[in-house]
Parts: structure tokens; sequence; C-alpha cells
């Protein structure tokens, strides 16, 4: 990054033709996932909402009332208790129920099961342990160099214990193999590798390995195993490595589309400044490191980004751009609402930009220096995302209709309270709502659960901010734009 003289075009650009020609496509471009403005609030409507809507519905209800410094309606209260129980109820469903709650409800009353699961979030790490300190003894380079035939044979069954283990989830097999070597009267003369073995036989990573092993047959670990599987592939397997490429094609391939789009609205702009050179676009652009301010969870890594050269007239051979218009490509509609925490925490990790500092920007197609200015002024008010953000998507508009995402629900129910009266359900017992309760006074009092009373503006936020990248080019080239010299150009400034 360098310092760079004020220009008052980095902060304030005029109001030129192409400034207005965007500000015009961003106005017009149809926002087919749209939600209405505000969530249906009557008991009538509530009593027949589905269980998630009417549970969004009373949140947002109490988050309208939290923001203008009152406390929800008293009323507010048992009918959030019953649409939770609600929601509760249909996830417990039998034949319909959701997979991944119930697998958390059984992990919550049985503690071998509590155990397994514990085990497992560990086990790759484990594996890859194991796998290290068995080749640091035993790999086929280190069998060639042993001098001793007895040691090669050791050293082999080693490696071969290690690699049965691995493929078949055996590692108690492969514990026994350590302990019979260490057995052998050569190493109990001691050996050149006799220490390695014995921090092997007595790690605490083949112990785990070995109690998740011994827990497997668990009939209620077998039935939690059951429950993930008829949710989807476990994390490190193939159907999950397969289902995760999968995803990622869908992105690249929705990615290229915003950069088609992107790059049509780049040249209709160009055209209108009558320069070739003026809007450019970028992808996969990297915030740099020299950017004050917290990256952490914060976006550091752009999709696709549309430039405006600081001196558009100048044929500099370092430009200087201004951030115009940050895209977020998304295959969903759920995985934008997800990804917009991290979002605005970019913008914000932006607008610590110094204001006459221009910061060099890795991109797919090169670094890019980009004014301070520019990046101070991407705004985090919802106009102020309105005209510098957009999600690119291309999934079907009928599944923005959701009202309570993935993320709020799966809290709700995740709550101690919910897996009790959950667990009360599974038993066949009373389970009483009103348990329910603490639920509630985490939502209204505990900041913990901001994210959560604000998900339905959040959600409405995102679907706003979305668009088809195929309405974005009808309306790039249904654009009309004029110039200052055009005789239909208005006093005001508005374009004709």
């Amino acid at each position: 990054m360098f310092l760079i003289a004020p220009h008052a075009h980095a902060a304030n650009p005029p109001m030129s033709s192409p400034a207005l020609l965007l500000e015009q496509i961003l106005r017009d471009v149809p926002r087919r996932y749209r939600l209405r403005q505000e969530p249906p609030a009557s008991t009538l409507s509530l009593r027949h909402a589905n269980p998630a809507r009417a549970l969004a519905c009373v949140i947002e209800q109490a988050r309208e009332a939290i923001a203008r410094g009152a406390a929800p309606d008293a009323a507010l209260k048992p009918r959030f208790i019953d649409a939770l129980a609600a929601v509760i109820t249909e996830a417990m469903h039998a034949d319909s129920g959701d997979r991944a709650f119930q697998a958390m409800v059984l992990r919550h009353r049985a503690p071998q099961v509590r155990e397994f699961a514990s085990l497992s979030a560990q086990a790759d790490q484990d594996r890859r342990q194991i796998h290290a300190a068995v080749n640091a003894i035993a790999h086929p380079a280190k069998q060639q160099r042993a001098v001793q035939a007895w040691q090669r044979e050791a050293l082999a069954r080693l490696h071969a214990s290690a690699s049965l283990a691995h493929n078949e989830a055996h590692y108690a097999g492969l514990h026994a193999t350590v302990r019979n070597l260490l057995a052998l009267p050569a190493l109990a003369k001691g050996s050149d590798f006799e220490p390695a073995l014995a921090d092997l036989r007595d790690s605490p990573a083949l112990a785990r390995l070995c109690r998740l092993e011994a827990l497997a047959p668990d009939p209620l670990v077998q039935q939690y195993v059951s429950l993930l599987d008829a949710y989807g592939p476990r994390p490190g397997t193939p159907a999950a490595v397969a289902q995760g490429r999968a995803s990622q094609r869908r992105g690249a391939a929705v990615e290229a589309l915003a950069v088609q789009a992107l790059e049509a609205l780049a040249q209709r702009l160009n055209a209108a400044q009558e320069n070739p050179h003026a809007y450019r676009v970028v992808s996969s652009m990297r915030v740099p490191a020299s950017i004050p301010g917290t990256h952490e969870r914060a976006k550091t890594e752009w999709d696709v980004v549309l430039l405006e050269r600081l001196h558009a007239k100048t044929c500099d051979i370092a430009p200087v751009w201004n951030v115009r218009l940050l895209v977020e490509a998304k295959a969903s509609v759920e995985s934008a609402t997800t990804d917009l925490p991290r979002l605005m925490r970019g913008l914000r990790l932006l607008a610590h930009a110094e204001e006459n500092v221009v910061y060099t920007f890795e991109t797919r197609q090169g670094p890019v220096r980009l004014h301070g200015a520019s990046l101070r002024t991407q705004g985090i008010d919802e106009s102020g995302l309105l005209n510098t953000v957009l999600y690119c998507c291309d999934a079907p508009a009928g599944g923005a209709s959701r009202m309570l995402n993935a993320a709020s629900r799966m809290q709700l129910l995740s709550a101690p309270a919910s897996l009790e009266y959950a667990s009360a359900r599974w038993d066949g017992q009373h389970a009483d709502p009103e348990r329910l309760d603490a639920v509630w006074q985490h939502l209204t009092q505990s900041p913990r659960w901001q994210a959560v009373l604000d998900q339905y503006s959040m959600l409405r936020l995102v679907r706003e901010l979305m668009v088809h990248p195929e309405d974005l080019m009808s309306t790039i080239r249904d654009a009309t734009g004029c110039s200052p010299g055009c005789s239909q150009y208005t006093a005001n400034e508005r374009p004709c």
C-alpha cells in the first residue's frame, strides 16, 4: 500500500452518466427472491400457519418490540412456546421428522452416544497422528534399511497392521500388534525403535480410536449412526467428498454466470463513458492483511467485483481503481442467508481502510490497486447495501418462502430446554411445553441469541440483495441511460 493525494472523485464521485446508469440498473433489476415486507402477524394467521412459519412470525414481532425499546407483548410468549413445541414435535416424527435433530436428542439422552460423538469428531485427526507415527517407525524405506531380518519382518507387520486399521477401522488390532512386537525377546534387550513403539502403544490417539471401535456395536450408537446416515453423508466419507465437489462445481458455475453478467455491465458502462478502460471486472479478490481491523470470521475474498478507474481519462501504467459493486455468487438461497453475517463483517473490515491509501488486492486477473476512500464508503446499512452488494443465484425462487432459516431453527432446537422437551416425548411421557419458557428468555434477553432474534429481518435483506443472473443480463440490455449532453437529460440529473 502507499499514500495518495486526496481526490474528490474517490470519495464522492460526481453523478455522471455511468453512475446514473449503474444506479438505474440496480434499481430496475427484478428481485424475484424478494420476501413480503412483513410476516403475517394476526393470531388467526398464526393459527393456520405451519409451525416454523408461526415461530418466525412470533420472533419477528418480539424483535420489533425490542427494537422500539419496549418489552414484547405478554401474549407473544405462549404463542412462541406453542409454535416451538409444534416445531419440535414435527422434527421428532418417526417417518417425516428431522434425522439430524433426532440424532442430537439421542446424543443428549445417552452417555455412550455422547462419548461416541465426541470421539468421532476427533477421529480424523487421531488417524492422521497414528499414520504419521507408524510411518516414522515402519515406512517401507525404513524397512529396507533395517539390518537384521527379524527387524524387517517386525516393521512389515506393524505397517501392514496400520494399513488394515486405517482401511477397516481395526485399531484394536494395531494396538495388539504393537504390544506383541514389544514382547519380542530381541526388543526386550532394547532396539532403536523400542521407545517409539512404546510411545505408540501408550498414545492417547490410539486409545481414543480403540474406544471408538468398542462403542460402535452399542445399539444406541448404531441407531445414532443410522440417523446420521439417513440425514446425509458423514464428513470424510467418499459420499461427503463427492457431495462437496458437486457443490463446488455448482458454486463455480454460478460464479461464472455472475462474471459474465458483470462483464456485460462493465461494457455497458464503458460505452456510456465512451472510454473502453473506465470499468473492469475482477474475480476472487482477496483482502490484504495491510487493511487494519479484524479479519477473523470476516469475508476476506470477494467472488466478483466491478471496479471504476480513479482517473478515467488518463492512461496510467498502474491505474488506481474504486470499488463500485461487490457480488457474491451462491448456488442456493439458504447459503446466502448463512453467508450474510460474514459478508457484513467483511464490509466493516473494508471500512477500516485509510482514506488516502492505495491497497493492492490479489485477484484471479492479477493484482489491482484500490483506493482506500472507495473501500471506506461500502455501506453496511440497508440502503447502502442495495447500492453496493448483490447476491447472484440461479436457484428456483420458490425456495425463498422459508421464513425460519436453518441456522436459527437449529439453535432453537438444540437449546437444552428444547432437547429436554424432545427427550420426554421420545419416552412417551407428558412433555410440559412450559419448560420451553427458558428458550424464550434466552431469545429476548441474551446477546448470544441476537442472530436468531434478527433472523427474519436478515432473511428479508438477503432476498432483497439477491438477483438471478438472467434478470441482471436482461436489465443491462434494456437499460437506456443518457449523457449530460442528451436533450432528454433532466435538470435534476435523472436519466431519461
